[in-house]
């Protein structure tokens, strides 16, 4: 509890600080951003402290830390002598209620999911140990850039910003990294929560009949949507669990045709007995994040990950893309505020004038470039998203579309682009992808099935939203349609082409086919033409939304919130189209990551168009039509927060924790020994120093003791490096020298490589003695014994060269 109090005042105290800043550079978003506060100020305190440390003018330590935040409370006191008292007392006037309520809810979101986490607080499994060694290894580097902790003698290569902002704050309030990991993901939670409410109370705030006290409660459709509606695949696994749609056969086996219809892993097998409200699988919670469902040529099947927030938060990985959350909900109200600013300013680059202030350009590119740093795929998608919110207001402003209009936001878009990137330039310096070109997705067309399953929730709202504005509006169904089935027809159109330019070069053709499986490209091709037909109900949903949207978005008519929701969900159902035609090529081979990183965003971008669709009919649709959708839109959004509810009950034990309540997830990291544990606070009071220690696969317990003391190993979780570098270059022979360390017999050559890698300290644990045939003497001949409890001894080493 102490630590999250500290947290909680610390974050209140920096939103303080910030709102003069986001007061001064949002004015068109309603309340003047004030629930953005902590996220911009959080944004700017981690850039100015990660700037000036990878300069070499900080270094990484206590001191560091708060001169960044005076040199952001000195910027935010010049703005704060720019803005009249006046104007802050209008603000106070109109919008005391919505601080109120944005600081109840913070308070809410960040310690009730801090209590979540004190009932399952464990850092094992999964990403976490990469995630806390990443942590820790930042808060053990004494300067910028940080070291890898799994690859000795290199610096991360990895968009870690995220995990700069986490172990800044546990530095700066003195909390262990065990506990950081939890607050952290309790903080992301939070911020994503007011995030959320800001976007959504702006955007209400601007809708006709959308000022007073309802929009204060209406606007928590916000983080509703966002970070607690789930896809549907929870409430059909309190279906399957019940027993619903299965026939018991005369031999007594259970059947279902809707069950194998469906054809969801897991729920096509039967439900345990006795029948059950709550799901009893072993982590049956799981397979909300598994929906999709790929098919290889052969008929094996295709990993495809399809996360969403919740599901994020309840699995509790710090990874880049739950720590982007709050930055991106930042970026759309960035967006949002150029969109619907009255007065945008204007910037003149190389003769050509752009209707932005160049102080809202430069806070833009920082917050579009961060996130680069802090989930690398998100910025070009938020990018599009404020290039296209120029676009649209130059067109409604101008009373019409011309080419010129979507040229210029295009420039502006590239113009951010490469601000973006000199903003964080030291970050690309060292920066490796695994991503190697597009790849054309021929076999695997999304089920209509499964893509209403993963976001029935969310499209189900925002269509009635949509029907209710053309109550209003009248929609250029022509152009509509246009667009939506060109999209879909074009995106096909160029997988087929990618796929007729790998034909035309042998060597790849031949790679190609091994990977697929089949025997030649006339198979591929007629596989392929037959599941897209017949699998046509995911293409023909995307091409009817895409048109429905984009006959609401070209539509002639004054600027209004409603279009910049349209950019939204237009946007989203983009991301989620993508990858039904082509995907980003990876080390994974297949179009599970595109999947991942799209469907995320999309998540976000859709579930706020959602939420504001939902409150627009639930208060504004005055008809027999719009009561029926109220009521279905009651009906899904039950069914979207059974997966919360019942997944709560799994993962927490029934709020009932066995071990009590504990924020610090090393505790009980299975992979550690209590010799481990020993050992690794020995370590964190001695001198540091790279470790040897025994090298595994992702998701072994290898690299233990690097991943808790934040000290570097000579080499950790082998395919993660790949991923990491883009290859094996840097890695090299590291894991048949640290094999060869330990199994030879000769001092001498194990000395050579002690030498090559600076290697300090020798562990010999439970692991090492297991992984290898381990000959110890020599070390105990040679080498100083510096700490040996149990199964564990550590040998120093300092004959470097």
């Amino acid at each position: 509890m102490t630590h999250f109090i500290v947290w909680y005042l610390l974050f209140g105290l920096l939103g303080a600080i910030s709102f003069p800043l986001i007061f001064y550079l949002a004015p068109g978003i309603a309340g003047r951003g004030y629930a953005f506060a902590r996220i911009a100020g959080f944004l700017l305190w981690g850039y100015i402290y990660w700037l000036l440390g990878i300069l070499g003018i900080l270094r990484n330590d206590i001191g560091g830390i708060l001169f960044s935040l005076a040199l952001l409370t000195g910027a935010s006191v010049f703005m704060l002598t720019r803005i009249e008292i006046s104007e802050f007392k209008d603000w106070w006037r109109e919008h005391s209620g919505m601080v109120v309520v944005t600081e109840v809810l913070f308070l809410l979101a960040f310690g009730g999911w801090a209590w979540i986490r004190s009932m399952n607080p464990e850092i094992t499994a999964t990403e976490k140990p990469m995630e806390l060694a990443f942590l820790n290894a930042i808060r053990q580097t004494p300067v910028f850039p940080p070291a890898d902790p799994w690859l000795s003698g290199y610096a991360i290569s990895y968009y870690y910003f995220g995990f700069v902002l986490v172990a800044m704050v546990s530095m700066l309030t003195v909390t262990s990294a065990g506990v950081a990991f939890n607050l952290g993901i309790a903080l992301v939670f939070g911020l994503a929560a007011t995030g959320s409410y800001g976007v959504l109370y702006a955007l209400l705030n601007r809708s006709e009949g959308g000022t007073g006290r309802k929009q204060l409660l209406f606007a928590l459709f916000g983080p509703l949507f966002v970070v607690l509606v789930s896809n549907l695949e929870g409430f059909l696994d309190m279906l399957h669990a019940r027993g619903y749609f299965w026939r018991i056969q005369p031999d007594g086996s259970l059947s279902s045709n809707f069950w194998r219809w469906l054809d969801l892993k897991d729920l096509i097998n039967p439900p345990a007995q006795p029948f059950s409200w709550i799901p009893q699988r072993f982590l049956w919670w799981w397979r909300a994040s598994r929906v999709v469902n790929d098919v290889g040529f052969t008929g094996g099947q295709q990993e495809v990950i399809d996360e969403f927030p919740f599901f994020s938060f309840l699995l509790s990985d710090l990874h880049p893309h739950v720590l982007a959350i709050p930055f991106v909900l930042l970026a759309i109200g960035l967006a949002f505020n150029l969109y619907i600013r009255e007065k945008p300013g204007e910037m003149t680059f190389l003769g050509r004038k752009f209707a932005v202030g160049t102080v809202d350009f430069v806070f833009a590119a920082i917050t579009m470039g961060s996130l680069a740093f802090l989930n690398t795929w998100d910025f070009p998608i938020y990018v599009a998203l404020f290039t296209g919110a120029y676009i649209l207001r130059e067109v409604q402003v101008n009373d019409g579309w011309e080419w010129s209009r979507v040229v210029e936001g295009m420039i502006l878009g590239a113009l951010l682009v490469a601000a973006g990137i000199v903003f964080y330039l030291p970050f690309y310096f060292g920066f490796s992808s695994q991503a190697a070109g597009v790849m054309p997705n021929i076999l695997n067309p999304t089920r209509g099935a499964h893509l209403w399953v993963m976001f029935g929730s969310l499209f189900i709202p925002l269509i009635f939203f949509m029907l209710f504005s053309t109550v209003k509006e009248r929609p250029d169904w022509k152009k509509g349609l246009a667009w939506g089935f060109g999209i879909v027809g074009g995106l096909w159109l160029l997988s087929l082409i990618a796929a007729g330019a790998v034909a035309l070069r042998p060597e790849l053709l031949a790679r190609a086919l091994e990977v697929i499986g089949a025997p030649n490209v006339s198979a591929v091709l007629r596989e392929s033409f037959l599941r897209r037909f017949l699998g046509f109900g995911g293409w023909l949903t995307l091409a009817l939304l895409l048109s429905f949207v984009a006959a609401l978005l070209v539509r002639k008519g004054n600027a209004s919130q409603d279009r910049f929701v349209f950019l939204m969900a237009g946007v989203g159902l983009l991301l989620v189209t993508g990858p039904e035609f082509v995907y980003l090529r990876d080390f994974f081979g297949t179009r599970m990551n595109t999947i991942f990183k799209f469907y995320y965003q999309a998540w976000i971008l859709m579930g706020l168009s959602a939420a504001y669709g939902a409150v627009r009919v639930l208060r504004d649709w005055r008809s027999a039509a719009g009561t029926i959708s109220s009521v279905i839109i009651g009906v899904i959004l039950v069914m979207g927060l059974t997966y919360p509810v019942l997944s709560l009950q799994t993962k927490t034990g029934g709020f009932s924790p066995l071990n009590g309540l504990n924020l610090d997830g090393t505790t009980h990291a299975a992979y550690l020994t209590p010799d481990d544990r020993a050992a690794v606070a020995w370590l964190l009071g001695a001198t540091r120093g790279t470790i040897i220690e025994a090298v595994g696969g992702s998701y072994s317990g290898a690299a233990r003791i690097a991943t808790h003391t934040g000290y570097p190993n000579v080499l950790g979780w082998v395919f993660h490096q790949g991923q990491w570098r883009g290859g094996y270059m840097e890695v090299g022979s590291r894991e048949g020298d640290v094999e060869r360390v330990y199994e030879t017999g000769s001092w001498e050559e194990a000395r050579a490589i002690l030498e090559e890698y600076g290697v300090m300290y020798i562990y010999v644990g439970p692991l090492e003695r297991t992984t290898y045939s381990l000959n110890e003497a020599k070390f105990r001949r040679n080498l100083p014994l510096l700490f040996e409890q149990g199964s564990v001894a550590i040998y120093g080493f300092t004959g470097h060269r």
